[in-house]
């Protein structure tokens, strides 16, 4: 007993699944090597200055001091605030970093108006941060936040959770 389907009720779609760019709104959105670069150099200024506030005070970020599988807050807690000290001014009042500044992007909402210092701290950066104290979590929890750039949006999680997109200034 066996019956030919010839009107295709149970075929599969045939209709192209893709990952659809959400509206820009005419935003010309920051490239990926772009956005790259400015993060590489964020985290040299960065490295740049915990490494000379370690030369001039007791705190010693460098220093293996615990296990890979032990939580520890201080070092994080204090990047953090060196991050805020470098970059919190050019944050609050154009929507970027170092690094996007000397490469020319800017960070907004997604439907381009401009993003509050609060939405930049608290769920673009502060979340990440503080998931990255994790063990093994925080840095698999980063690594599919930085893979994120590759989909068609070019939006990272981060990204979605202030939603905020990068654009070019």
């Amino acid at each position: 007993m066996s019956s030919v389907d010839n009107d295709g009720r149970y075929a599969p779609p045939r209709a192209a699944v893709a990952d659809v760019p959400e509206a820009t709104d005419g935003l010309v959105l920051g490239g990926r090597g772009q956005r790259l670069l400015a993060a590489i150099i964020d985290v040299v200024v960065s490295l740049a200055a915990i490494f000379l506030a370690s030369a001039v005070t007791p705190w010693a970020p460098f220093a293996q001091t615990r296990d890979y599988f032990s939580l520890s807050f201080l070092n994080p807690a204090m990047g953090f605030v060196v991050f805020l000290l470098l970059n919190g001014y050019l944050l609050a009042t154009q929507g970027r970093t170092i690094g996007k500044r000397l490469i020319g992007l800017r960070i907004v909402r997604s439907d381009g108006s401009p993003v509050s210092f609060g939405r930049l701290i608290g769920l673009r950066y502060g979340v990440f941060s503080l998931l990255n104290v994790l063990p093994i979590l925080g840095q698999l929890v980063g690594l599919v936040d930085s893979l994120c750039i590759f989909r068609a949006s070019r939006r990272c999680l981060h990204d979605e959770l202030a939603d905020t997109v990068v654009i070019k200034a």
